[in-house]
């Protein structure tokens, strides 16, 4: 897989891109993340990317020609099966979606900066919108790496055991249920009895029926929505 995110402050993406699972991934050529600075495709001396807001609106906007430059440059290059606009008002993220984008092979995320883009790049060039939730973050680089960490670690020898990420919460529609580590009793804190009995059946049933009560009692929504 090949990620290319575009961005007019690149350094925000540095962290977070280079730690722990992603790096991993990277490290193993299983997705290729390529970080654009949008002011290399900047106007005049000064690589102006951003102007007045036509209409007279406190905010500057991003302007249309450097990032449809960036663009049209990368489609020349490969096809991409999606151009995504990190916005607010966007497809709110879910699972399904992260499971969805980890099967695609080339990925254009544009992350959105001051008052936000031009329209026209909304209209003629993103093929799909994506929020991580309802508020409004300072640019679209941090939901970004969120958004590559959740489709990352989905990808096959991104974490040693693949079975780990098939559990976790909100791959089967509900929450995943609580989990322990040794020591079995720590300051008379114990381990339900269940999973010390070795018996993976009776296991995978208690796991099923903690899923299921913790999802009515902190998600049930979530359970509303999977009968639709």
């Amino acid at each position: 897989m090949r990620i290319d995110i575009l961005s007019v402050v690149p350094e925000l993406l540095e962290s977070p891109l280079n730690h722990s699972i992603i790096k991993r991934a990277r490290d193993k050529g299983l997705v290729e993340i390529i970080v654009h600075d949008v002011r290399e495709y900047g106007k005049g001396n000064y690589r102006q990317v951003d102007d007045y807001n036509y209409g007279g609106d406190a905010g500057m906007v991003m302007m249309i020609e450097p990032v449809y430059t960036i663009i049209e440059k990368l489609k020349k290059e490969r096809k991409y099966d999606e151009i995504i606009y990190m916005s607010p008002d966007g497809d709110l993220l879910n699972q399904k979606m992260a499971n969805d984008m980890s099967c695609m092979e080339n990925i254009i995320i544009l992350c959105g900066h001051y008052k936000g883009i031009d329209q026209r790049i909304r209209d003629y060039l993103i093929t799909k919108e994506i929020s991580i939730g309802n508020y409004v973050t300072s640019g679209g680089e941090i939901p970004a790496t969120i958004v590559c960490d959740a489709i990352i670690r989905l990808i096959p020898g991104a974490i040693s055991d693949e079975t780990s990420a098939l559990s976790d919460s909100f791959q089967d529609g509900i929450l995943s249920a609580p989990v322990y580590t040794r020591p079995a009793n720590f300051n008379g804190w114990e381990v339900p009895d269940i999973l010390l009995s070795g018996n993976p059946k009776l296991i995978q049933e208690w796991q099923y029926e903690q899923a299921m009560e913790r999802t009515k009692r902190l998600r049930p929504e979530l359970l509303k929505n999977s009968r639709k």
